[in-house]
């Protein structure tokens, strides 16, 4: 498992869905204990019409991988 992960290391992904890919890091969610992958997992989100948002409509976030699921990639 990955322990000390940070925000630009390259990765693989070692399990689920996506096992074999290669991506960087851009965010990094310690207490929960997932990393965010660049043009990987990501999903959009329906977002309510708000005050600040009055239109509402479609958000695309990054759902996060479980660190126990990616390994540092060999240099």
């Amino acid at each position: 498992m990955a322990k000390c992960l940070k925000v630009g290391d390259r990765v693989k992904v070692i399990a689920g869905d996506l096992k074999g890919q290669v991506a960087s890091i851009v965010k990094v969610d310690k207490k929960a204990g997932k990393a965010m992958l660049k043009d990987l997992n990501i999903r959009e989100r329906h977002v309510r019409a708000t005050q600040y948002n009055p239109k509402g409509g479609k958000k695309t976030i990054h759902v996060g991988i479980d660190f126990s699921n990616l390994k540092e990639e060999d240099k």
